[in-house]
């Protein structure tokens, strides 16, 4: 097993330099030592020590009620499990994520400090490691584990297994995918309903109006049409869901079409999208903040107060998001041309998208993953399942504390009075009675109401039976619009040599894309550059991936 560790140092290493944006990764929770555990007088193995590496899907972060949320799981596994077990959560930057990541699962080892017992990875991310040897299979454990009388969406995890039936990866959800968000003050002051768009050009014209017809009132004309996390998401699938307008029916990655797989980035579709995103750069419609922005930078852009350098359309993900991006909006007091607060509506996916891929993508689903320790024994690796995973679909306290956070920080059912925004125009009221479940004040921001924590109620794989449902009405309209309006996006490639250069591969087209977009080559020519430099190494990967 050391061997496998260290083949996979040099391939890590290259999956650096192409891995996410924007600023580094920043550890948010309180750092970790060496996972510990003990082999009790049955011979048992007994897991005290849990270290764990999150993204910001985990929500209750260490300014918004971590510490309450570790103290309240510690105490409710620990009664499951039956001896006490410590929580310790480091929470890295979503923007360098998989960086980060690699660096920590290649420069160290099980038992090491700041090395994961288990992680968040996404689907790409999953397949690149999941012939490593620094993943357990799981497949055995998820089988048999309590919550399986419960599922009610059993696909999503039968489909994350090898074809020998291997399991590495456990996914609690789906998916989820992003839809485009406009601005409706805009689209009124511009004379526009979302009725009105219904093609590319609909949606182009949109963007024209939206940088050059002064939608904010402000008297001049710094605005613009779009901002996005990059012109594309090269280091993430299903890459082209940030600007899903530009791109169609294209997927600058490898995918498979009429049964076979092809290298989505040599296809005239891609030459494409190109063309319109260049189009769209140099007519001065697409923020330039996008071709090296991360996530936050985007939405924080979207939602400024300074509407004078923001923009008319974001897309980003659906469900819950149509709330949290309402409600920071609102907090920054954005205001139409008639001084109401700015609302959003969606987009249905316009003609071209509808045409090619049927939808909006609904990625696949991010996963957990546990490190193997390469002992030959699965004790270690069964007792985090035990603890982490077969925990986190009980049903009850624990699935609450991941679905929600913890009581009476994040949620409760306590008798409470309670205003948000008090004195401004959108102050709320908020009156529950002893017994009713509800959300809190977000401890972070006394003026917005909790939504979730890291399991979204509507899409887990679950449900929770103990009957706390957060009756959030924005929410359940972003959820509806999406699960309307979407469809499976295609599955993720996984082959030796991908896993190999997948790194490399993710900076040349991201490379490439970027200089095309901003007029430094044509889209032609990032194509033709793309097979002269990595066209062997295409083929190489696709001969392995057809021949599986």
């Amino acid at each position: 097993m050391k061997k496998k560790y260290l083949s996979l140092i040099a391939c890590a290493t290259l999956l650096l330099t192409g891995c996410g944006s924007g600023s580094g990764s920043t550890g948010t929770a309180s750092s970790t030592g060496g996972s510990t555990g003990t082999v009790n007088e049955n011979g048992e193995y007994v897991l005290e020590n849990l270290n764990i590496i999150v993204d910001g899907t985990v929500t209750a972060t260490v300014d918004a009620g971590q510490a309450e949320f570790v103290k309240q799981w510690e105490d409710a596994v620990s009664a499951k499990i039956g001896h006490p077990i410590k929580l310790n959560i480091t929470q890295l930057d979503h923007s360098d994520y998989s960086g980060t990541v690699s660096r920590t699962l290649t420069t160290g080892k099980p038992g090491d400090a700041g090395y994961p017992d288990a992680l968040i990875m996404s689907a790409s991310m999953l397949r690149q490691y999941q012939n490593t040897g620094l993943l357990w299979n799981l497949a055995n454990a998820y089988d048999h584990a309590s919550f399986q009388s419960r599922i009610t969406l059993p696909s999503i995890n039968l489909n994350l297994r090898t074809a020998d039936g291997a399991q590495y990866g456990f996914a609690p959800t789906y998916g989820n995918g992003c839809v485009t968000y406009i601005k409706k003050g805009w689209l009124e002051s511009v004379g526009k309903t979302v009725d009105d768009i219904k093609t590319f050009d609909d949606y182009y014209a949109l963007l024209k109006a939206f940088t050059e017809n002064d939608p904010d009132g402000d008297g001049t004309n710094k605005t613009y049409g779009v901002i996005a996390a990059g012109f594309g998401k090269m280091d993430e699938a299903p890459y082209i869901n940030y600007m899903p307008e530009f791109w169609q029916g294209a997927y600058p990655s490898f995918y498979q079409k009429d049964g076979k797989w092809v290298d989505g980035f040599t296809e005239q579709a891609t030459i494409d999208a190109l063309t319109r995103l260049n189009k769209a750069y140099k007519d001065g419609i697409i923020d330039p903040d996008t071709e090296e922005a991360g996530t936050k930078q985007a939405r924080e852009k979207f939602f400024s107060n300074d509407q004078t350098t923001s923009e008319g359309v974001f897309t980003y993900w659906a469900g819950s998001w149509l709330r949290t991006l309402t409600d920071n909006l609102n907090k920054n007091e954005v205001k139409d041309k008639n001084g109401n607060l700015e609302s959003l509506v969606q987009l249905p996916p316009i003609k071209e998208i509808k045409d090619t891929w049927g939808g909006y993508l609904n990625r696949e689903a991010p996963t957990w993953v546990i490190t193997d320790d390469g002992d030959g024994n699965d004790a270690r690796e069964q007792a985090i399942f035990d603890a982490l995973f077969d925990t986190m679909l009980d049903g009850d306290k624990v699935q609450t504390l991941w679905t929600y956070g913890a009581e009476d920080v994040h949620w409760s059912t306590k008798a409470e009075k309670f205003t948000t925004n008090a004195g401004q125009d959108n102050a709320k009221d908020y009156d529950y009675k002893d017994g009713e479940f509800h959300l809190k004040q977000a401890p972070n921001d006394p003026n917005s109401l909790w939504k979730k924590n890291h399991l979204d109620p509507v899409l887990v794989i679950a449900p929770l039976t103990n009957g706390f449902v957060n009756d959030d009405p924005l929410i359940t309209e972003g959820n509806k619009f999406f699960t309307e309006n979407c469809v499976d996006a295609p599955t993720a490639a996984s082959s030796a040599t991908l896993s190999e250069r997948e790194a490399d591969l993710v900076e040349a087209r991201k490379g490439y894309m970027n200089k095309a977009v901003v007029g430094e080559i044509t889209p032609e020519d990032a194509v033709k550059q793309y097979i002269a430099d990595f066209g062997s190494v295409s083929d190489q990967i696709l001969s392995e991936l057809n021949a599986g």
